[in-house]
Protein backbone atom coordinates (compact mmCIF):
# COMPACT_ATOMS: atom_id res chain seq x y z
CA UNK A 1 0.00 0.00 0.00
CA UNK A 2 1.36 3.40 -1.00
CA UNK A 3 1.92 5.73 1.92
CA UNK A 4 -0.05 8.95 1.80
CA UNK A 5 1.82 12.20 2.44
CA UNK A 6 0.92 14.34 5.44
CA UNK A 7 1.16 18.12 5.77
CA UNK A 8 0.53 20.75 8.43
CA UNK A 9 -2.33 23.16 7.65
CA UNK A 10 -3.32 24.71 10.99
CA UNK A 11 -1.63 25.82 14.22
CA UNK A 12 -2.75 27.05 17.65
CA UNK A 13 -0.85 27.80 20.85
CA UNK A 14 -1.20 29.22 24.34
CA UNK A 15 2.17 29.42 26.08
CA UNK A 16 3.96 31.32 28.85
CA UNK A 17 5.32 33.73 26.21
CA UNK A 18 2.19 34.24 24.11
CA UNK A 19 -1.45 33.20 23.89
CA UNK A 20 -1.55 32.75 20.12
CA UNK A 21 0.88 31.41 17.53
CA UNK A 22 2.01 34.79 16.24
CA UNK A 23 2.78 36.15 19.72
CA UNK A 24 4.45 32.88 20.73
CA UNK A 25 6.70 32.92 17.65
CA UNK A 26 7.57 36.60 18.12
CA UNK A 27 8.43 35.85 21.75
CA UNK A 28 10.73 33.01 20.74
CA UNK A 29 12.65 35.20 18.32
CA UNK A 30 12.91 37.98 20.89
CA UNK A 31 14.22 35.56 23.51
CA UNK A 32 11.27 36.41 25.76
CA UNK A 33 11.50 34.83 29.21
CA UNK A 34 8.23 33.31 30.47
CA UNK A 35 9.50 32.40 33.94
CA UNK A 36 8.32 34.31 37.01
CA UNK A 37 7.27 33.81 40.61
CA UNK A 38 4.28 31.49 41.09
CA UNK A 39 1.02 33.38 41.64
CA UNK A 40 -1.42 30.44 41.83
CA UNK A 41 -0.69 29.46 45.44
CA UNK A 42 1.40 30.37 48.48
CA UNK A 43 4.90 28.98 47.90
CA UNK A 44 6.27 29.78 51.37
CA UNK A 45 6.86 26.12 52.27
CA UNK A 46 7.99 25.04 48.79
CA UNK A 47 11.59 24.61 47.65
CA UNK A 48 10.72 26.07 44.23
CA UNK A 49 8.85 29.37 44.13
CA UNK A 50 8.78 30.06 40.38
CA UNK A 51 7.37 28.62 37.16
CA UNK A 52 6.32 29.66 33.65
CA UNK A 53 2.62 30.49 34.06
CA UNK A 54 0.32 31.73 31.31
CA UNK A 55 -0.17 35.49 31.38
CA UNK A 56 -3.60 37.09 30.77
CA UNK A 57 -5.16 33.92 29.43
CA UNK A 58 -8.90 34.43 28.82
CA UNK A 59 -10.75 31.21 27.91
CA UNK A 60 -14.01 33.12 27.35
CA UNK A 61 -12.61 34.27 23.99
CA UNK A 62 -13.11 30.70 22.77
CA UNK A 63 -15.46 28.95 25.23
CA UNK A 64 -18.90 29.68 26.66
CA UNK A 65 -18.63 30.85 30.29
CA UNK A 66 -20.98 28.14 31.56
CA UNK A 67 -18.80 25.50 29.91
CA UNK A 68 -15.63 27.01 31.36
CA UNK A 69 -16.85 26.23 34.89
CA UNK A 70 -17.18 22.59 33.88
CA UNK A 71 -13.64 22.26 32.54
CA UNK A 72 -10.23 21.97 34.11
CA UNK A 73 -7.71 24.51 32.81
CA UNK A 74 -5.92 21.92 30.68
CA UNK A 75 -9.13 21.39 28.70
CA UNK A 76 -9.68 25.14 28.41
CA UNK A 77 -6.18 25.42 26.96
CA UNK A 78 -6.82 22.57 24.50
CA UNK A 79 -10.13 23.96 23.23
CA UNK A 80 -8.65 27.45 22.87
CA UNK A 81 -5.71 26.31 20.76
CA UNK A 82 -7.92 23.99 18.70
CA UNK A 83 -10.20 26.93 17.91
CA UNK A 84 -7.13 28.88 16.81
CA UNK A 85 -5.94 26.00 14.62
CA UNK A 86 -9.33 25.47 12.97
CA UNK A 87 -9.52 29.18 12.20
CA UNK A 88 -5.93 29.16 10.91
CA UNK A 89 -6.62 26.19 8.62
CA UNK A 90 -9.52 28.00 6.90
CA UNK A 91 -11.45 24.72 6.88
CA UNK A 92 -15.09 24.84 5.86
CA UNK A 93 -16.46 22.08 8.08
CA UNK A 94 -19.66 21.94 6.04
CA UNK A 95 -17.63 20.72 3.07
CA UNK A 96 -15.44 18.25 4.96
CA UNK A 97 -16.27 14.58 5.60
CA UNK A 98 -16.36 14.75 9.41
CA UNK A 99 -16.26 10.96 9.67
CA UNK A 100 -12.71 11.17 8.30
CA UNK A 101 -11.65 13.99 10.65
CA UNK A 102 -10.34 12.82 14.02
CA UNK A 103 -8.70 14.02 17.24
CA UNK A 104 -5.76 12.66 19.19
CA UNK A 105 -4.98 14.95 22.08
CA UNK A 106 -2.70 14.21 25.01
CA UNK A 107 -2.02 15.33 28.54
CA UNK A 108 0.62 14.07 30.91
CA UNK A 109 -1.63 14.23 33.97
CA UNK A 110 -5.00 15.72 32.97
CA UNK A 111 -7.01 17.71 35.48
CA UNK A 112 -4.72 17.62 38.50
CA UNK A 113 -6.01 20.95 39.87
CA UNK A 114 -9.54 19.55 39.74
CA UNK A 115 -8.30 16.43 41.53
CA UNK A 116 -6.64 18.51 44.25
CA UNK A 117 -9.72 20.70 44.74
CA UNK A 118 -12.20 17.82 44.93
CA UNK A 119 -9.89 15.85 47.20
CA UNK A 120 -9.90 18.82 49.57
CA UNK A 121 -13.70 19.16 49.32
CA UNK A 122 -14.22 15.52 50.24
CA UNK A 123 -11.70 15.19 53.04
CA UNK A 124 -12.73 18.44 54.73
CA UNK A 125 -15.85 16.64 56.00
CA UNK A 126 -15.40 13.16 54.46
CA UNK A 127 -18.68 13.83 52.74
CA UNK A 128 -19.15 12.52 49.18
CA UNK A 129 -21.97 15.01 48.68
CA UNK A 130 -19.32 17.73 48.49
CA UNK A 131 -17.82 16.22 45.30
CA UNK A 132 -18.59 18.17 42.13
CA UNK A 133 -20.81 16.19 39.71
CA UNK A 134 -18.39 17.17 36.93
CA UNK A 135 -15.35 15.93 38.89
CA UNK A 136 -14.63 12.88 36.72
CA UNK A 137 -15.30 14.55 33.37
CA UNK A 138 -13.13 17.51 34.37
CA UNK A 139 -10.23 15.34 35.54
CA UNK A 140 -9.75 12.53 33.02
CA UNK A 141 -6.95 13.11 30.52
CA UNK A 142 -8.96 12.14 27.42
CA UNK A 143 -11.71 14.71 28.03
CA UNK A 144 -9.88 17.35 25.97
CA UNK A 145 -10.05 15.13 22.87
CA UNK A 146 -13.71 14.49 23.62
CA UNK A 147 -14.60 18.18 23.95
CA UNK A 148 -12.79 19.05 20.71
CA UNK A 149 -14.64 16.27 18.89
CA UNK A 150 -18.03 17.34 20.26
CA UNK A 151 -17.48 21.01 19.51
CA UNK A 152 -16.74 20.45 15.82
CA UNK A 153 -18.66 17.24 15.20
CA UNK A 154 -15.52 15.29 14.36
CA UNK A 155 -16.38 11.59 14.08
CA UNK A 156 -13.02 10.10 13.11
CA UNK A 157 -10.54 8.39 15.47
CA UNK A 158 -10.62 9.97 18.93
CA UNK A 159 -8.44 9.27 21.95
CA UNK A 160 -5.75 10.61 24.27
CA UNK A 161 -2.06 9.84 24.64
CA UNK A 162 -0.24 9.90 27.98
CA UNK A 163 3.50 9.35 27.97
CA UNK A 164 4.99 12.06 30.19
CA UNK A 165 7.21 14.48 28.23
CA UNK A 166 6.56 12.60 24.96
CA UNK A 167 2.75 12.84 25.24
CA UNK A 168 2.08 15.47 22.55
CA UNK A 169 4.76 14.06 20.26
CA UNK A 170 3.04 10.67 20.45
CA UNK A 171 -0.31 12.31 19.67
CA UNK A 172 1.20 13.90 16.56
CA UNK A 173 2.87 10.63 15.55
CA UNK A 174 -0.33 8.63 15.95
CA UNK A 175 -2.30 11.20 13.96
CA UNK A 176 0.35 11.05 11.23
CA UNK A 177 0.11 7.26 11.02
CA UNK A 178 -3.69 7.28 10.82
CA UNK A 179 -3.65 9.69 7.89
CA UNK A 180 -0.71 7.95 6.22
CA UNK A 181 -2.46 4.56 6.23
CA UNK A 182 -5.82 5.99 5.09
CA UNK A 183 -7.92 5.89 8.29
CA UNK A 184 -8.47 9.65 8.23
CA UNK A 185 -7.95 12.67 5.98
CA UNK A 186 -7.53 15.25 8.73
CA UNK A 187 -6.49 15.07 12.39
CA UNK A 188 -6.40 17.60 15.21
CA UNK A 189 -3.50 16.64 17.47
CA UNK A 190 -1.34 18.04 20.23
CA UNK A 191 -1.15 18.27 23.98
CA UNK A 192 -2.20 20.38 26.94
CA UNK A 193 -0.97 20.71 30.52
CA UNK A 194 -2.02 22.81 33.52
CA UNK A 195 0.10 21.33 36.28
CA UNK A 196 1.48 24.35 38.14
CA UNK A 197 -0.24 23.20 41.33
CA UNK A 198 0.79 22.47 44.90
CA UNK A 199 0.97 18.70 44.47
CA UNK A 200 2.84 18.95 41.18
CA UNK A 201 5.47 21.40 42.37
CA UNK A 202 5.78 19.58 45.71
CA UNK A 203 6.08 16.21 43.99
CA UNK A 204 8.76 17.31 41.55
CA UNK A 205 10.60 19.01 44.41
CA UNK A 206 10.53 15.74 46.36
CA UNK A 207 12.20 13.94 43.47
CA UNK A 208 14.67 16.85 43.10
CA UNK A 209 13.86 17.44 39.46
CA UNK A 210 12.98 21.16 39.59
CA UNK A 211 15.44 24.00 39.78
CA UNK A 212 15.40 25.78 43.15
CA UNK A 213 17.35 28.83 41.99
CA UNK A 214 14.85 31.19 43.65
CA UNK A 215 17.25 34.13 43.94
CA UNK A 216 17.88 34.14 40.16
CA UNK A 217 14.77 32.46 38.79
CA UNK A 218 14.79 34.31 35.45
CA UNK A 219 17.96 32.40 34.56
CA UNK A 220 16.98 29.07 36.10
CA UNK A 221 15.99 27.45 32.79
CA UNK A 222 19.38 27.23 31.11
CA UNK A 223 19.71 24.18 28.84
CA UNK A 224 23.24 23.04 28.00
CA UNK A 225 24.76 25.48 30.53
CA UNK A 226 27.20 24.02 33.04
CA UNK A 227 25.31 25.72 35.91
CA UNK A 228 21.92 24.16 35.11
CA UNK A 229 20.28 22.57 38.14
CA UNK A 230 16.87 21.27 37.07
CA UNK A 231 13.87 22.07 34.90
CA UNK A 232 11.33 24.85 35.31
CA UNK A 233 7.63 23.94 35.20
CA UNK A 234 5.54 25.52 32.44
CA UNK A 235 1.94 25.23 31.28
CA UNK A 236 -0.05 25.68 28.10
CA UNK A 237 -1.15 23.90 24.96
CA UNK A 238 -0.27 23.38 21.32
CA UNK A 239 -2.58 22.19 18.54
CA UNK A 240 -1.62 21.08 15.05
CA UNK A 241 -3.92 20.16 12.18
CA UNK A 242 -2.46 17.43 10.01
CA UNK A 243 -3.98 16.78 6.60
CA UNK A 244 -3.44 14.36 3.74
CA UNK A 245 -1.51 16.30 1.11
CA UNK A 246 -3.88 15.84 -1.84
CA UNK A 247 -6.84 16.73 0.38
CA UNK A 248 -5.05 19.95 1.37
CA UNK A 249 -4.06 20.81 -2.20
CA UNK A 250 -7.58 20.18 -3.50
CA UNK A 251 -9.05 22.76 -1.15
CA UNK A 252 -6.22 25.28 -1.65
CA UNK A 253 -4.98 25.06 1.92
CA UNK A 254 -2.02 27.01 3.26
CA UNK A 255 0.66 24.36 3.88
CA UNK A 256 3.23 25.15 6.56
CA UNK A 257 5.41 22.06 6.20
CA UNK A 258 5.36 18.34 5.51
CA UNK A 259 5.59 15.84 8.35
CA UNK A 260 7.60 13.17 6.59
CA UNK A 261 8.86 10.77 9.24
CA UNK A 262 8.51 9.64 12.85
CA UNK A 263 10.46 7.46 15.26
CA UNK A 264 9.01 5.75 18.35
CA UNK A 265 11.35 4.03 20.83
CA UNK A 266 11.98 3.38 24.52
CA UNK A 267 15.11 3.57 26.67
CA UNK A 268 13.95 0.60 28.80
CA UNK A 269 16.47 1.94 31.32
CA UNK A 270 15.18 3.81 34.40
CA UNK A 271 12.04 5.46 35.78
CA UNK A 272 13.42 9.01 35.47
CA UNK A 273 17.01 8.95 34.16
CA UNK A 274 17.78 8.67 30.43
CA UNK A 275 20.03 5.96 29.08
CA UNK A 276 23.58 7.30 29.62
CA UNK A 277 24.40 6.92 25.92
CA UNK A 278 20.99 8.22 24.81
CA UNK A 279 20.28 5.10 22.76
CA UNK A 280 16.50 5.55 22.87
CA UNK A 281 16.83 9.02 21.40
CA UNK A 282 19.42 7.81 18.89
CA UNK A 283 17.09 5.11 17.60
CA UNK A 284 14.07 7.43 17.42
CA UNK A 285 16.01 9.99 15.37
CA UNK A 286 17.42 7.32 13.07
CA UNK A 287 13.96 5.81 12.57
CA UNK A 288 12.44 9.23 11.80
CA UNK A 289 15.15 10.03 9.26
CA UNK A 290 14.75 6.63 7.61
CA UNK A 291 10.95 6.93 7.60
CA UNK A 292 11.28 10.31 5.89
CA UNK A 293 13.55 8.78 3.25
CA UNK A 294 16.31 11.20 4.23
CA UNK A 295 19.95 10.88 5.26
CA UNK A 296 21.53 12.30 8.43
CA UNK A 297 23.34 14.90 6.27
CA UNK A 298 19.94 16.26 5.17
CA UNK A 299 19.08 17.49 8.68
CA UNK A 300 19.71 21.20 9.25
CA UNK A 301 18.25 21.72 12.72
CA UNK A 302 17.23 19.82 15.86
CA UNK A 303 14.69 21.36 18.22
CA UNK A 304 16.00 19.68 21.36
CA UNK A 305 14.21 18.33 24.41
CA UNK A 306 16.77 20.46 26.28
CA UNK A 307 15.25 20.29 29.75
CA UNK A 308 18.03 22.07 31.68
CA UNK A 309 18.56 19.01 33.87
CA UNK A 310 22.07 17.72 34.54
CA UNK A 311 21.43 14.32 32.94
CA UNK A 312 19.23 15.12 29.93
CA UNK A 313 21.32 17.79 28.24
CA UNK A 314 24.51 15.73 28.17
CA UNK A 315 22.86 12.50 27.06
CA UNK A 316 20.77 14.31 24.44
CA UNK A 317 23.89 15.95 23.03
CA UNK A 318 25.54 12.55 22.91
CA UNK A 319 22.49 11.09 21.17
CA UNK A 320 22.43 13.79 18.48
CA UNK A 321 26.11 13.19 17.76
CA UNK A 322 25.60 9.44 17.54
CA UNK A 323 22.52 9.72 15.31
CA UNK A 324 23.94 12.32 12.93
CA UNK A 325 27.64 11.47 13.13
CA UNK A 326 30.13 14.18 12.19
CA UNK A 327 27.29 16.12 10.58
CA UNK A 328 26.03 16.96 14.09
CA UNK A 329 28.72 19.65 14.29
CA UNK A 330 27.39 21.30 11.12
CA UNK A 331 23.81 21.78 12.29
CA UNK A 332 22.03 24.09 14.72
CA UNK A 333 20.35 22.90 17.93
CA UNK A 334 18.22 24.91 20.33
CA UNK A 335 15.86 24.47 23.27
CA UNK A 336 12.81 26.72 23.60
CA UNK A 337 12.34 25.42 27.17
CA UNK A 338 14.85 28.11 28.09
CA UNK A 339 11.97 30.55 27.45
CA UNK A 340 8.77 28.57 28.04
CA UNK A 341 9.83 26.21 30.78
CA UNK A 342 8.86 22.54 30.47
CA UNK A 343 5.21 22.09 29.49
CA UNK A 344 5.33 18.35 30.26
CA UNK A 345 2.57 16.70 28.16
CA UNK A 346 2.26 19.80 25.97
CA UNK A 347 5.99 20.28 25.37
CA UNK A 348 6.12 18.19 22.20
CA UNK A 349 3.30 20.20 20.65
CA UNK A 350 4.66 23.71 21.14
CA UNK A 351 8.14 22.51 20.18
CA UNK A 352 6.75 20.94 17.01
CA UNK A 353 5.02 24.24 16.22
CA UNK A 354 8.29 26.08 16.79
CA UNK A 355 10.06 23.64 14.46
CA UNK A 356 7.35 24.03 11.79
CA UNK A 357 7.70 27.82 11.93
CA UNK A 358 11.48 27.49 11.72
CA UNK A 359 11.06 25.53 8.47
CA UNK A 360 8.50 28.03 7.20
CA UNK A 361 10.55 31.14 7.99
CA UNK A 362 14.18 29.94 7.95
CA UNK A 363 14.75 31.36 11.45
CA UNK A 364 15.95 29.28 14.40
CA UNK A 365 14.90 30.42 17.90
CA UNK A 366 17.70 30.82 20.43
CA UNK A 367 18.56 28.98 23.62
CA UNK A 368 18.53 31.83 26.15
CA UNK A 369 20.46 31.89 29.44
CA UNK A 370 23.29 29.91 27.85
CA UNK A 371 26.22 31.78 29.40
CA UNK A 372 28.73 29.07 30.36
CA UNK A 373 28.36 26.18 27.95
CA UNK A 374 28.93 22.76 29.48
CA UNK A 375 32.09 21.25 27.90
CA UNK A 376 30.19 17.98 27.53
CA UNK A 377 27.54 19.81 25.51
CA UNK A 378 29.66 20.69 22.49
CA UNK A 379 27.19 21.45 19.70
CA UNK A 380 25.93 24.77 18.30
CA UNK A 381 22.95 25.66 20.53
CA UNK A 382 22.15 29.12 19.08
CA UNK A 383 23.10 30.81 22.32
CA UNK A 384 20.94 33.84 23.18
CA UNK A 385 20.27 34.97 19.59
CA UNK A 386 18.09 33.62 16.78
CA UNK A 387 19.88 32.28 13.73
CA UNK A 388 18.77 33.25 10.21
CA UNK A 389 19.64 30.37 7.90
CA UNK A 390 18.08 28.05 5.32
CA UNK A 391 16.35 25.10 7.04
CA UNK A 392 15.05 22.38 4.72
CA UNK A 393 14.68 19.49 7.16
CA UNK A 394 14.42 19.49 10.93
CA UNK A 395 13.84 17.13 13.83
CA UNK A 396 11.70 17.94 16.85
Amino acid sequence: MKKRRVVVTGLGAVTPIGNDVQTFWKGLLEGRNGVDLITYFDTTKFDTKFAAELKNFDPSIYIDKKQIRRMDRFTQFALSTSAQAIDDSRLNLEKIDLERFGVIYGSGIGGIKTFEDQNFNYFTERNPQRINPFFITMMIADIAAGHISIRYGLKGPNYSTTSACATASHAIADAFMLIERGNADLMICGGSEAAITELSIGGFNSMRALSTWNDNYKKASRPFDKDRSGFVMGEGSGTIILEEMEHALDRGANIYAELSGIGLTADAHHMTAPDPEGYGAVRSMREAILDADLKPRDIDYVNAHGTSTPLNDVTETRAIKTALGEHAHNIHVSSIKSMTGHLLGAAGAIEAISTILTLKNDIIPPTINLENQDPDCDLNYCANKPVYTMVNAAIS
